[in-house]
Formats: C-alpha cells, sequence, structure tokens
C-alpha cells in the first residue's frame, strides 16, 4: 500500500536543496585549497595536494549521492538490522590493535595509508536509519519508559560507548544529540528527558574528569590565554583569524593565520580562514546556505508521506545542523574544542562522502514529499 502511494508520488527532487548543498561544496573546495595550500607546500612541494583530494571525495560523493537519490528510501528501511550490524562490526573492528589507525590520538580510522574510512561516520547513518524504523513501528510505546524510551536509549549508548572506546567525543556527541531528537519527536516524554538530562550531565562530567586533555580543553575555553601555547593555542589563533576579517575579509588567499599559526587550518577550523579571508559578509552567506539547507530538510520531513520518512528526514537533517552548530561555537570561542568537521567545506574524506549519501537519501524523501 505504501509502496504504491509513493510511486504515485514520485517527482523531481528538492532544487533548492541541490543549490543549497552545491554551493557549500563549491565554497569548501575553495576554501581547502586557499586554507591548505600554505603547509600543503611545506609538507608535500604540492599547493594542490588537499584541494586536489577534496575534488576527488567531493566528486565521489555526488555520485553517491545521485546514486542514493535513486534508490527508494523505504529499500533502507527494510535493510536497516543488516546496515547496523555492519556499523557495529566496523566500530568493533576499529578498536582491535593492528586494524584500527591512530591519528590525532584516536584510533578512529580502517584502511591503508590515505584511503581509509572512519566507522563512526558511518553508524551516524545506520543509527539514524535503523532508529527512524524503530521508532516508526513503535510509536505508540515511545511514552513508555520500560517499552519505548528505554530500549532507544540503550542502542543509541552502546554505540555512543563504541566511539568513546576510540576516544571520539565530538563525533559521539552528534550521535546522541541527532538521536535524542529523533526520540523526542517521535512522542518521547518530557520527563523522560529531564532525568536523563541529570544523568547525562553528570556522565559528561565523568567523561571529562576521565581524560585530562579534555579538561584542559574546558579551562582552555574558559580562559584560553592562561595557556596561549598550549591548551589554548587553537582557539586564540582562530579568533586571531575571525577578528581581522572585518565586514568584507582580507581577500581570498590573503589570510596570516594559515602561515603555520592556526594547526591543519584546513579541517576543523577551516570556517574561521573562511572569516578571515571573506569576513562578515563571506561567514554570513555560508550560514544563510546552512539555514537554507535546515528550512527545506525540516520541510522535506513534515511532509514526508510516511512517519519512517519524515524521522529519517529529521535524523539527517539534524545530525548536520547540529555539527555545524558545534563547529561554529568550537571556531568562534562559544565552546570548548571537541574536533568537529564542518559539513561540505572541512577537509575529509569519510565525513564528506557519507554527508552526501545522507542528502541524497534525503532528496529521495524531497520526491515523495507533498511539498
Amino acid at each position: 500500500m505504501l509502496q504504491s502511494r509513493t510511486k504515485q508520488l514520485h517527482k523531481a527532487p528538492d532544487l533548492l536543496l541541490i543549490i543549497a548543498i552545491f554551493s557549500l561544496l563549491l565554497i569548501g573546495v575553495i576554501m581547502v585549497y586557499s586554507a591548505s595550500a600554505i603547509w600543503a607546500t611545506y609538507k608535500f612541494d604540492d599547493s594542490f595536494f588537499f584541494a586536489k583530494r577534496q575534488l576527488l571525495f567531493a566528486g565521489a560523493g555526488i555520485v553517491a549521492m545521485f546514486g542514493f537519490m535513486n534508490i527508494p528510501y523505504l529499500t533502507w528501511r527494510n535493510s536497516s538490522k543488516t546496515l547496523l550490524i555492519i556499523c557495529f562490526i566496523l566500530l568493533v573492528a576499529v578498536l582491535i590493535p593492528g586494524v584500527g589507525m591512530v591519528r590525532g590520538g584516536a584510533r578512529s580510522w580502517i584502511g591503508v595509508g590515505a584511503f581509509s574510512i572512519q566507522p563512526s561516520e558511518f553508524m551516524k547513518l545506520g543509527l539514524i536509519i535503523f532508529l527512524a524504523r524503530y521508532l516508526a513501528d513503535h510509536q505508540k510505546k515511545i511514552t513508555s519508559f520500560t517499552k519505548g524510551f528505554l530500549p532507544s536509549l540503550s542502542l543509541v549508548m552502546v554505540a555512543f560507548g563504541f566511539i568513546m572506546l576510540q576516544p571520539d567525543l565530538g563525533t559521539g556527541v552528534v550521535l546522541v544529540g541527532t538521536c535524542m531528537l529523533m526520540i523526542f519527536v517521535s512522542g518521547a516524554r518530557i520527563a523522560h528527558f529531564v532525568g536523563l538530562g541529570v544523568l547525562g550531565l553528570a556522565g559528561f562530567a565523568g567523561l571529562i574528569i576521565s581524560a585530562p586533555y579534555r579538561m584542559q580543553r574546558i579551562t582552555a575555553f574558559l580562559n584560553p590565554w592562561e595557556d596561549p601555547l598550549g591548551a589554548g593555542f587553537q582557539i586564540i589563533q582562530s579568533l586571531y583569524a575571525i577578528g581581522p576579517g572585518g565586514l568584507m575579509g582580507l581577500g581570498l588567499g590573503q589570510s596570516l593565520q594559515k602561515f603555520y599559526y592556526l594547526p591543519e587550518p584546513q579541517t576543523d577550523f577551516i570556517f574561521a580562514i573562511l572569516a578571515e579571508e571573506l569576513g562578515f559578509i563571506g561567514g554570513t552567506l555560508v550560514l544563510l546556505l546552512f539555514f537554507l539547507l535546515l528550512w527545506r530538510g525540516i520541510r522535506v520531513a513534515l511532509s514526508a508521506p510516511d512517519t519512517f520518512g519524515s524521522l529519517l528526514a529529521l535524523g539527517i537533517v539534524g545530525m548536520i545542523t547540529i555539527q555545524v552548530m558545534i563547529n561554529i561555537s568550537v571556531v568562534t570561542g562559544l565552546m570548548p574544542v571537541t574536533g568537529i568537521t564542518l559539513p561540505f567545506l572541512s577537509y575529509g574524506g569519510s565525513s564528506l562522502t557519507l554527508t552526501l549519501c545522507s542528502v541524497g537519501i534525503l532528496l529521495n524523501i524531497s520526491r515523495y514529499a507533498k511539498l
């Protein structure tokens, strides 16, 4: 019944959503080159080293996006359990010495050299798909703590636990935040979230205390100038980039902070370089493009023909939005440093490709939505 209904509603994907995605991708490739050219020349004797790879990742991601856009989203409902099992297998595998690769102090990668994947990125999408199905099938039970809320929460916490063993707090926070949003929208009681919030704060405090570097990030956030060459270095250099940008910026390619001041500016802190070179106007343009993506994504979620499609669309949009909010907050000094990339703009293969696959699913849902 539902499959025949969605076939009848088949149409072209949301055009404004596609425009926002391609605009962000274009800005991302340009800014990755601008931010990384100096470091790439020094380390690889090739100013286009990171830009060429970003272009390759973007091209592969676009192909995947259009492929996913043409796969009926109900296909993911039927294979959600299999996808989740595969994601958990990858999360376990990455923790095995000799299988998982250590980068930046975290064992988060599987692969060889530059050609590697980050299982936690796959888990974000896999869990969103499975949770969308579970919540759609058990919507009447979600108000019950033991029959609906607790099973959903337990699954999310198991995935979060495996990610924290790497450790990767940033990705874990995005995953938990996205899943909690989906559970809340599906009808969970606010009282359950209040109790969960108290436990969550206690657990978060425990995670911070258990790792000295996390405590250093908190103290650096409160007063980065207390340790300007240590824990506070990144945020200070980020603010030094944003401040001189002013209204119009210093001009594309004219950043000073990318000259070995801001570490690897093409990744987590690319927005700081963008604000330095393109100013308040450039930064606002990027934020407006993200807002356009959020607006169209929410419209797709509200207009989807079934509960699974609505929750799946909401999960994808929520994942991207939460990641953007955390990244921009870190770069501007509103949050402690967490190590989260800016979707579509930051350099990276797994994150960019999986994000484009996710929006491919969102575009497919938009083909059936009654906009």
